[in-house]
């Protein structure tokens, strides 16, 4: 099980400094959770995720299952030598984006208002049932079904510190109906998570009702009222950051302050600092290590794209004020070049640059909670 201990409130805004102990050890909160979908950070080994500052990872249910499948890890944590704290998502995220997500070629935040996904639709490529879900397999296209029940006992065999209910991450764009139609099944899907979970894992039930306020209240009321360890903020955040804003503040005030608070799939460099300061404690995402091997850094005052011809002739490390060993060893000219010439060591030096300098953020951001500055 976990200890969450919060250690300040801040009197500015939501923002909490606190420690979660897990069996894996302690995490200092609010804390970066960089995605390991296949039990991996892509080009990095556990050692050095370890030295981007990283203090806990999140793998994915859905596709663990599939690939190592029946050889699946029985300790996830060994299987991928991390000493660290582990979490594992449900499943739900994949209703989404192997549904309405490919169906529309859209993401979670979507810029389009009109609604054009209706009460009672269906995805082209799964089927979305009271009970669970229908899949295709990704390996051979053979129809499986993944519901509550089967969600809890995949995420207990891979034995991660904290497990997510299985839920449907509703799309972007979708009518209100629809929303409330999908809020009945994640409820009681929610209920039967809670019900045959047999392990002494952290369970964090999952609330969504996307942008519609008295939805996502309800939501919030209905899974705070269950015994769940923690909470986790899902489905669609809105098209803009004002909206995701607004969806914390119709949440985080009906959850149990005691406990911790996790926000699915979103922290782009720019939105950290706001969901912090909502009153979020963890949360996850794959832009760091996704757009490095898109030839992007980070840097505290943007980003660079490497892939520029430009930066051939740049000398200066990718950010003076970043004190990571890539920075302190290599130059922009070089990383590009590596980028140019398809070399994978750019895509590792960048992921590793990008990972330490989000955790490195985040780390800032606890200071200033301490400091009173935000």
């Amino acid at each position: 099980m976990i200890e969450f201990k919060i250690l300040k409130k801040s009197k500015k805004s939501e923002a909490r400094l606190g420690v979660l102990r897990t069996s894996h050890g302690l995490i200092k909160t609010p804390c970066f959770v960089p995605v390991a979908t296949q039990a991996c950070v892509k080009t990095l080994d556990s050692q050095e995720i370890l030295e981007t500052k990283s203090q806990i990872l999140i793998a994915n249910t859905f596709h663990l299952f599939f690939k190592p499948g029946d050889n699946l890890a029985k300790n996830l944590h060994k299987f991928m030598n991390w000493s660290k704290p582990l979490m594992t998502d449900s499943g739900g995220f994949q209703v989404f984006s192997l549904g309405f997500g490919k169906d529309f070629n859209f993401g979670k935040v979507n810029s389009e208002r009109t609604d054009i996904i209706q009460k009672s639709y269906q995805p082209k490529s799964i089927k979305i049932t009271n009970q669970g879900v229908w899949f295709s397999s990704p390996l051979d296209g053979k129809k499986f079904f993944m519901g509550p029940e089967e969600s809890i006992k995949i995420q207990e065999r891979l034995g991660a510190d904290i497990i997510f209910a299985f839920d449907e991450c509703t799309p972007p764009r979708a009518s209100k109906e629809y929303i409330q139609e999908s809020l009945i099944k994640t409820h009681n899907w929610a209920r039967t998570c809670l019900k045959v979970k047999k392990s002494n894992q952290a369970l964090f039930g999952i609330i969504q009702g996307s942008k519609y306020k008295d939805l996502r209240k309800q939501s919030a009321i209905f899974i705070n009222s269950l015994d769940f360890d923690g909470f986790g903020i899902g489905g669609d955040l809105g098209e803009k950051k004002s909206i995701t804003k607004n969806i914390l503040k119709n949440t985080i005030p009906y959850l149990d302050f005691k406990k911790p608070r996790h926000l699915l799939g979103i922290g782009k460099l720019d939105d950290i600092e706001n969901i912090i300061k909502g009153g979020i404690d963890f949360f996850d995402c794959t832009v760091p290590t996704h757009f490095a091997r898109n030839g992007i850094a980070f840097i505290y005052s943007g980003y660079l794209d490497l892939r520029k011809r430009k930066f051939l002739k740049d000398k200066n490390p990718l950010d003076e004020k970043c004190s990571c060993f890539v920075c302190q060893n290599y130059k922009r000219n070089y990383i590009s070049h590596l980028i140019r010439a398809k070399e994978i060591t750019g895509l590792k030096l960048l992921s590793f640059h990008n990972l330490y300098l989000f955790n490195s953020f985040v780390e800032k951001t606890r200071e200033k909670i301490k400091k009173g500055l935000i």
